[in-house]
């Protein structure tokens, strides 16, 4: 199969949010649920996050990049979007795994909001005790 054609797929997770992305050689776009990254994620340092994979790899402008992602918020999708491409990077290229695994872009970030539990407020905030 000729490498311009060639799709590469991975999957990316944070928190609730899950982020599937296809990743192949091209003109250098980059497209959120149909839309460009600038107008999906509105705010500059969740686009800085995902970005810095690219830059990390020297990836930028090389790629044409599509990524559909569900669940979760803002911040959420865009740590989901940064894990797939890290890991879509590395299925194209092995060489590329040192840098990666240095930033800290292939761990999947397992931190999720913690359930609630009965007898208390909130996940670890007790009801307010009286003595008296």
């Amino acid at each position: 199969m000729p490498e311009a054609i060639q799709t590469i797929t991975s999957t990316g997770r944070r928190k609730t949010a899950v982020a599937r992305v296809r990743l192949r050689l091209g003109a250098g776009t980059f497209q959120v649920n149909g839309r460009p990254i600038e107008e999906y994620f509105v705010r500059e340092t969740l686009q800085l996050l995902i970005r810095q994979v690219l830059e990390t790899s020297n990836a930028i402008g090389r790629f044409e990049i599509l990524a559909n992602v569900s669940g979760g918020g803002p911040e959420g999708q865009a740590g989901a979007v940064r894990h797939g491409v890290a890991r879509a990077l590395e299925k194209f290229d092995p060489n590329m795994r040192p840098a990666l695994k240095r930033g800290g872009f292939l761990t999947r970030d397992a931190r999720k909001k913690e359930r609630k539990k009965y007898g208390q407020r909130g996940a670890r905030a007790r009801f307010q005790f009286s003595k008296r």
